[in-house]
């Protein structure tokens, strides 16, 4: 048993056990539960978890090795061996430090007054900071004492893992492949554990560009590059795995674009040594080593044979390299792949280099563009049908530019070759779209999330008409779905929807970069908070030495008229309290910080919605190894007289940032009226909180709302193969929230 499968199960609520962990070729039930797995279940309670029966009976027969390895995976993701310390002893009592206090330690270290002098070298002068109640220095935020968790088990909610078996196992993998839509990070790492375990089933067409970048890699591990030249049918297909291998991202994110965003995160909003000019430069030399491209001869010739063969005319191939010219300019010189075209074997690549260079091929998109400034319609959609997806993108500026009558007209007769999650796509953004007043949140490949104004040609048409386009498109897609669900046979008569799924969206966009090591959730998701109190956490720096690094856990409490903070400039505010601002990081173990939410308090006053976020206030992105979280629980949550207040069994959801360019993340919103957090993720650039717009989570938010949910999606199933939907799960159909938790089988549903 190896922990990579372990831990893509935990993320299932399940545990696998291969046949090596059996005790015994065929062992028959125990008489009585053996000690060791009796100690196994009460560990894992203590951590939050629970075993059904199934389970159990299988534990029972398992050796102690895998029953030692099984807790010790469950520690390592809960985070038990981490330390959660943070600067304040027990910080639900105010201290009382103000900013007073920063200010005449500030002078008594500058003019060396008589104070208590800590390890780090500051000099706390007295009647300022009282220094009993800090584990580190309260003005650097240096941590110098460390204890451990305290408490445990006081989750009121245990997350029940069921026994996975070889099939489970395969189904996920297989599900993974054929995943309809773009796999997110917890999909995308699980991906890459299940193919290093399983052999690669050859027999699942793969939906996804994204999805076959992993397959790919897996292949040319295995030094099968012919096997993964079935993979790639384009260059951009060849250049995405390029970039995908140097940089982690499956999407072409630009090297100016990660430069430009690294830039950013070096400068500082106060001088320190995260800003001086030495500092920065070698910022932007390490930038660029990083991105710079170098490859042996076998790698090069790899890629050399795939471009060969692809079935594109070099003309074509131009076309499509022509977009990313640029980059594909750095990775042929890299490559050496001039020097590799003068081989006989590989003319066409030679052909394909000169077309290329020389620019002898027409630009498809210059012909769209050329056609659309003229008003010409009849040749826009000519060229639109030829490549529907492209047409699906720009349905809504089309029908803007033309009219909604001609450009749905032509939109329908390739509507059959739009894959259905652009179909859903359109038919849930629609309503914001042609909404003048609707400001929309995107997020361009590598930045943050942003606000863009609405199309200024919505002015151009009255409400009637806007009202109208929208009907057009929502009626248009939703009836093109249910032809593809009446289409498929069945002979089934019944379904259950269990009714959570209807607060669950389908994953379609907005994919999550963050990995959750707990049971995966959609951005979307709504959990109901179980008490009174919401705690908010943060662990960063483990693995990493000792060092300055300063991220800030922070919440803005937002109101009908104002907004509030809770951050490290302002420990203390209504309904909230922060255990204190860590600055540095100890050695390997790493730091933590915390957030207290008051339910009843914030009521009191009124909140509407709390803002969880998390900031990198040392130059440079979020740590890597940073975990964010919130605990929950309807008994009360103890913190221990040494300031710890984490306890794995009361974490309701928590999410591991592994690469990326963020300098600040939302990781969830709390709406105290409904008592419940909703699970997003929400890239902006900034230092701290105030640099938050609170408008865009709430457009994100609105934009989430008009999802699909997936009862939505099945009650549409129901309806077009005219199946009674039933109250209990007895039915030829069930859909129940366990089905919905593999994100990748609900795909399948989308029908193309």
């Amino acid at each position: 048993m190896t922990p990579p499968l372990l831990q893509v199960g935990l993320r299932q609520k399940a545990v696998y056990i291969p046949a090596a962990a059996w005790a015994g070729s065929q062992p028959g039930p125990p008489p009585t539960l053996p000690d060791a797995t009796a100690v196994l279940v009460a560990n894992l309670a203590k951590l939050g978890y629970g075993v059904s029966e199934p389970l159990l009976r299988a534990l029972e027969r398992t050796t102690p090795d895998f029953q030692v390895q099984l807790l010790d995976v469950v520690r390592e993701v809960m985070g038990v061996k981490k330390n959660w310390t943070p600067l304040v002893k027990a910080w639900d009592t105010p201290t009382g430090e103000s900013r007073l206090d920063h200010v005449l330690t500030f002078f008594a270290n500058l003019f060396q007054a008589k104070g208590t002098q800590l390890p780090c070298g500051h000099v706390i002068p007295p009647d300022t900071f009282p220094l009993a109640r800090y584990n580190g220095c309260p003005f650097c935020g240096t941590p110098f004492e460390f204890a451990a968790i305290e408490h445990t088990g006081q989750g009121s909610k245990l997350k029940v893992l069921d026994l996975w078996t070889d099939a489970d196992v395969a189904n996920l993998l297989r599900d993974l492949l054929a995943s309809k839509t773009a796999l997110d990070a917890t999909q995308v790492d699980s991906l890459r554990r299940l193919l290093a375990e399983l052999p690669l089933p050859t027999e699942v067409p793969i939906a996804m560009k994204e999805t076959r970048l992993a397959v790919v890699d897996a292949y040319v591990e295995l030094n099968q590059p012919d096997q993964a030249q079935a993979l790639l049918s384009t260059p951009t297909d060849i250049l995405r795995y390029l970039w995908y291998k140097k940089t982690g991202f499956a999407q072409l994110v630009e090297p100016k674009v990660i430069r430009r965003r690294q830039q950013k995160n070096t400068r500082n909003i106060v001088w320190s040594v995260d800003r001086n000019a030495q500092a920065q430069a070698q910022t932007q030399a390490q930038a660029r080593a990083d991105l710079n491209l170098k490859y042996s001869r076998r790698e090069a010739a790899m890629v050399a044979g795939w471009l060969n063969a692809l079935p594109q005319s070099p003309a074509q191939l131009g076309e499509i390299m022509h977009p990313k010219r640029g980059m594909w300019v750095r990775f042929i010189r890299a490559l050496r792949l001039a020097e590799y075209s003068k081989r006989p074997a590989l003319g066409k690549l030679r052909e394909t280099l000169d077309v290329f260079y020389n620019q002898t091929y027409e630009v498809w998109q210059g012909r769209v563009n050329h056609f659309r400034l003229r008003l010409d319609a009849d040749h826009t959609f000519a060229l639109l049908q030829q490549r529907p997806g492209l047409f699906a993108r720009s349905l809504f500026a089309n029908m803007l530019w033309f009219g909604a009558e001609p450009t749905v007209a032509a939109f329908a007769k390739v509507l059959d070759k739009v894959p259905a999650r652009l179909v859903f796509t359109l038919a849930m953004y629609a309503e914001d779209y042609f909404n003048p007043g609707n400001k929309r949140t995107v997020k361009p490949l590598g930045g943050g999330s942003k606000q863009v104004k609405a199309n200024q040609l919505l002015k151009n048409y009255s409400p009637e008409q806007l009202q109208a386009m929208q009907a057009a498109v929502v009626n248009l897609c939703m009836l093109a779905m249910e032809q593809r669900f009446a289409a498929l046979p069945t002979e089934h008569r019944t379904m259950y929807i269990d009714p959570a799924l209807f607060k669950i969206p389908v994953a379609i966009g907005d994919r999550s970069d963050t990995v959750q090591d707990l049971p995966a959730a959609l951005m979307g998701t709504r959990f109901a908070v179980e008490g009174e109190a919401v705690r908010l956490f943060m662990q960063w720096g483990v693995g990493l030495s000792a060092q300055h690094l300063d991220m800030d856990l922070s919440c803005t409490i937002a109101y009908a008229t104002k907004t509030d903070h809770c951050s490290f400039s302002q420990l203390v505010t209504t309904g909230c309290k922060h255990s204190g601002d860590v600055q540095y990081v100890p050695d390997q173990i790493g730091t933590a910080e915390y957030i207290e939410l008051d339910l009843a308090a914030l009521q009191q006053a009124q909140a509407q919605s709390v803002t969880f976020t998390c900031n990198a206030y040392t130059a440079g992105a979020l740590s890597p190894n940073l975990t964010v979280g919130w605990m929950s629980s309807q008994h009360p949550m103890r913190i221990a007289n040494s300031g710890v207040a984490y306890d794995p069994s009361c974490v309701q959801h928590q999410v591991r940032v592994t690469q990326g360019l963020s300098k600040g993340l939302v990781f969830g919103v709390l709406d105290v009226a409904q008592r419940e957090i909703i699970w997003l993720e929400m890239p902006f650039q900034g230092q701290r909180v105030q640099n938050l717009n609170v408008a865009s989570v709430q457009t994100l938010l609105r934009k989430l709302e008009s999802k699909l949910t997936i009862g939505q999606l099945l009650r549409v199933k129901a309806q077009a193969q005219h199946l009674e939907l039933v109250n209990i799960p007895e039915a030829d159909e069930a859909y129940t929230v366990a089905w919905a938790q593999n994100t990748a089988a609900v795909t399948q549903l989308l029908v193309d």
